[in-house]
């Protein structure tokens, strides 16, 4: 057992239901906002968020020995519970892959940047099967201005609010300096098949002290990787559209200050500016067939579509007598600028040369909390009050722009509460937290309650419970349930905006006449989440393990729904987005870490999902693999030379074999699994001195490779490229 006069510790920051701020700070801030010593307890938010079962965290260190080529989610993908996979099981846009906790949906995955909620792809129109033409948004902070990036799964990620049912990941930037420190860091991936797109980066970090009070920190740089070859699936794949990996052009520039008032407050102001252009590689949102072949095939190349993305904040912390405190006010522009694409037929998700337009998501977050720590008898209490306001606002003059397929409204035959005049849609929301740690003895309980208000969607009330309890030096329990949720989206929730279907994509049940359209519906219920996990911690400082099962009972999915309302138009079937039924997601995660010497480190991870399905079709909720192994060794050689073996084994990826949008059966031929396999990376790295550090590797040491057949419709769950071996080097300049 612990030392009765060794201090406890309690967390800030990992607790339940609380704010997107409150993982804000750094390690390096912790004397502001996150560390405090009352009589023997010492409360360390941090420190305690790395013991959660369903916690990982990856630093500086870790990103610097495997660098990604662009998108921290090469990394990100490499922790257990953590799987790439496409907006939905249809495929749609396959090679657009995102960061995917626990089998739960990109859309359930909730990024934070440096604590506060990244929400461009919500400027990006959404499909019938919930797809979105977006990359996510783990590639808006270079990879070498990352301090750490740390993961939160299942029951601990709940308290986050709206889409964070699956879990939540904080990209945490490196801190300013009091001493003048820079850095300069280059990266080139180069891969072997000439079909494969190339990467390059340059990237910048400077900071220092203006005074004795006052930092700064600024950080930028240009990355480039290029789009796969048009015909790089030509052998492989049934449509001439289905493409491979499009390209991106990045330009990103930050700048941080923070000043220290007096003992008491400290104020920070952030700004920064990024730019993501893609480099179009040929892929449609149907990439089985439609479109106008010509138009796309010329288009290869160059950008159709650019996103914007501008913040601002201004951050209060406070640290006094009675606890501490953090106040913030943020606001985050996105501006979409996209080629237009068919919206009616025309077919969806193509471009079709008709222009193009420009979605602006503005989104202004307010957030506040207080900390006071407290001791009650024989227990120690840090309770934790906070409250947050948000107001989105998207214009998307693209998907709200005059159809063809419009109903006319002539002769009273029109849609119920269609105006496409009205491009604009806007939410107010607010929610209040509290929760409290209590450490009795050898173990912690954290409950926690957070009440969500939506002017649409009313109130949401999400209570938890976590425990952790020592039952020897080593071994401990931890375990927790939580209730998560997530609002609907702005275009799912909303009348005015409309698909439409000439008939291919509509319900079989019905008698085709005429097609049939999707309506947004504004009374949608949000969708939820139980999430449960229960598990064991066995530490013994040179090694360590833990296996953790989880299980989230998940109600209320919105889909495309096939009942139809009503009749227009002469016979065109009406149907609205609908909640689905129950869905489960079940699985086990583990870790294994040995110092095999105090110079060789062996780490392996590992998941295996149970269960990922809608419990009335039995269709996974999105295409992951069974199971999957990541396994690392890392030998510091000498003081100077380090090398890394990383690989990582895929489980089989099932195809789905039933489509709920036209209530058939994919075809046999069509349903394609991806079979298990491998993939090996090795690294060396080498320090000259103090300023110049070079790494180089190859990446998929064997070669292994995967070709895109299409959609889920056509080709099952092979849906994207899997790129082969390619050679990279970084070299490191710091001053």
């Amino acid at each position: 057992m612990q030392p009765r006069n060794a201090p406890h510790r309690l967390t800030l920051a990992f607790v339940a239901l609380s704010s997107p701020a409150l993982m804000a700070q750094s390690a390096q801030a912790e004397e502001a906002s996150s560390a405090m010593v009352i009589e023997n307890t010492m409360v360390t938010a941090e420190e305690e968020a790395k013991q959660a079962l369903g916690s990982s965290i990856i630093t500086a260190e870790d990103i610097k020995r495997h660098p990604p080529a662009n998108d921290l989610s090469d990394i990100i993908r490499r922790e257990p519970g953590v799987n790439l996979s496409g907006n939905s099981a249809s495929g749609a846009r396959g090679n657009n892959r995102q960061i995917d906790l626990r089998g739960m949906g990109p859309e359930n995955t909730l990024i934070l940047i440096d604590g506060k909620p990244s929400s461009a792809r919500n400027a990006v129109r959404y499909g019938w099967n919930g797809d979105r033409d977006t990359r996510g948004e783990t590639n808006w902070v270079p990879a070498e201005a990352v301090e750490r990036i740390e993961i939160l799964r299942g029951p601990a990620a709940a308290r986050y609010g709206s889409g964070a049912m699956g879990g939540v990941v904080n990209i945490i930037t490196k801190r300013p300096t009091q001493e003048l420190k820079g850095n300069v860091s280059l990266y080139t991936l180069l891969p072997e098949d000439k079909a494969e797109g190339a990467s390059k980066r340059t990237n910048f970090n400077l900071s220092g002290g203006l005074t004795d009070a006052l930092a700064f920190r600024v950080y930028g740089g240009l990355a480039k990787t290029d789009a796969d070859d048009a015909d790089i699936n030509a052998d492989h794949a049934n449509s001439a559209l289905a493409a491979g990996r499009e390209g991106v052009r990045n330009k990103d520039i930050n700048g941080l200050l923070s000043w220290q008032l007096n003992d008491a407050h400290r104020l920070e102001l952030s700004s920064g500016y990024s730019r993501q252009g893609n480099i179009y590689a040929g892929d449609t949102m149907n990439s089985n067939g439609g479109g106008d072949i010509e138009l796309i095939n010329s288009l290869y190349g160059h950008e159709t579509n650019v996103m914007q993305r501008s913040t601002y904040d201004i951050t209060h912390l406070g640290d006094f007598d009675w606890g501490t405190s953090k106040s913030s006010l943020t606001y985050e522009y996105v501006r979409n600028w996209r080629m237009n694409e068919g919206l009616a037929g025309g077919p969806e998700g193509a471009i079709n040369g008709s222009g193009a337009d420009v979605s602006r998501l503005r989104n202004t977050r307010l957030s506040s909390e207080v900390n006071l720590p407290m001791s009650l008898g024989s227990t120690e209490h840090v309770l934790t009050l906070g409250g947050e306001y948000l107001y989105e606002s998207l214009n998307d003059q693209g998907s709200f722009r005059p159809q063809s397929f419009d109903p006319s409204g002539g002769n009273g035959d029109q849609i119920s509460g269609f105006d496409r005049s009205e491009t604009k849609m806007t939410a107010k929301s607010f929610a209040l937290f509290s929760e409290d740690n209590i450490v009795i003895g050898d173990t912690t309980i954290t409950p926690g309650l957070r009440l969500d208000h939506h002017e649409e969607f009313g109130d949401n009330l999400s209570p938890s419970l976590n425990v952790a309890h020592k039952l020897t030096d080593d071994l401990t329990l931890k375990g927790g349930i939580a209730r998560a949720y997530k609002t609907p989206n702005l275009y799912q929730s909303n009348p005015n905006y409309l698909l439409y279907s000439r008939g291919n994509g509509c319900s079989s049940a019905q008698t085709n006449n005429g097609g049939c359209y999707l309506q947004g519906n504004a009374d949608l219920d949000p969708e939820t989440s139980v999430n449960k996990e229960i598990g064991l911690l066995y530490d013994r400082g040179t090694w360590r393990t833990s296996a953790t099962y989880f299980r989230n009972d998940y109600k209320n999915k919105i889909i495309g729904g096939t009942d139809v309302m009503y009749d227009v138009n002469g016979g065109r079937r009406v149907t609205q987005w609908e909640n689905a039924g129950k869905a489960l997601v079940e699985g086990v995660e583990g870790n294994l870490f040995v110092e095999l010497t105090p110079s060789l480190d062996w780490n392996t991870n590992f998941t295996l999902m149970l269960e990922n399905d809608n419990r009335d079709t039995g269709e996974p909720l999105s295409v992951v693999p069974k199971y999957t192994v990541n396994s690392t060794l890392d030998w510091r050689a000498t003081e100077k030379l380090s090398f890394q073996v990383a690989g990582t084994y895929y489980g089989k990826q099932e195809s789905p074999t039933y489509n709920y949008r036209t209530l058939e059966n994919y075809d046999e031929a069509a349903q394609q699994d991806v079979e298990a396999y491998g993939l090996v990376d090795v690294s060396t790295g080498y320090t000259f001195n103090k300023n110049y550090d070079v790494r180089v590797g190859v990446n998929n040491v064997f070669d292994k490779q995967i070709y895109r057949g299409g959609n889920a419709s056509s080709s099952g769950a092979n849906t994207y490229n899997q790129p082969g071996r390619a050679l990279f080097a970084a070299l490191n300049i710091s001053f």
